[in-house]
């Protein structure tokens, strides 16, 4: 994951049902490779390595239970994690992550996008879950259409353009979390209906 996702200071936030629009970025995703979880001020929102949930959260308990109570703490996952694997978790998950991320190590990489999709599909996970790392906004309408509604986008990405790219399509023919896909027959049916017929 890349380091520079530490220091985001705005992401798109893009709800279900609602407009996007750029918010201050008031969680760090931390990496779980050095500093303990306690060195950090506890009132700083953090995502923590799932990995590092599964693992070493339970030798947290005090600080990981403070921070539960105060909506201040949730995960993010690598690329090749199986959330399958760890349903339990993630079930329980639910009720105290009140967000999850899905690191994208290189533009390349997509296997977060199924992460997103499962979380939605199959967990129905109705809260926030973020796109982090190497993040463009060619990955944006995907992104969103997959289960993301939100993006810490790589700080090179202009925000004015990222903001408009989920009007460039009127028709979408991909079903997602967001919407079915568009009814082309029925449309075009519509349209050919309302054109005025020529005289014989």
């Amino acid at each position: 994951m890349s380091q520079d996702n530490n220091v985001v200071n705005s992401v798109l936030l893009y709800p279900k049902g609602g407009k996007p629009s750029i918010i201050a970025n008031d969680w760090l995703v931390w990496q779980g490779d050095g500093a303990e979880l306690s060195n950090l001020d506890q009132t700083q929102k953090v995502l923590v390595p799932f990995s590092w949930w599964l693992a070493d959260a339970k030798h947290s308990d005090s600080i990981v239970a403070k921070r539960i109570a105060a909506q201040t703490i949730g995960v993010w996952f690598a690329a090749d994690e199986d959330i399958l694997k760890h349903a339990e978790v993630i079930e329980a998950g639910k009720s105290i992550w009140p967000l999850v991320g899905a690191d994208f190590p290189i533009f390349r990489d997509g296997r977060s996008f199924s992460t997103a999709a499962l979380l939605r599909e199959r967990f129905a996970w109705s809260g926030e879950i973020r796109a982090i790392g190497d993040v463009l906004i060619d990955q944006l309408i995907l992104g969103a259409r997959s289960g993301f509604d939100s993006f810490a986008l790589r700080a090179d990405q202009n925000t004015a353009i990222a903001l408009k790219q989920f009007d460039l399509f009127t028709v979408t023919t991909q079903n997602s979390w967001r919407d079915r896909r568009s009814q082309i027959r029925s449309q075009l049916n519509s349209q050919l209906s309302n054109q005025p017929t020529e005289a014989l």
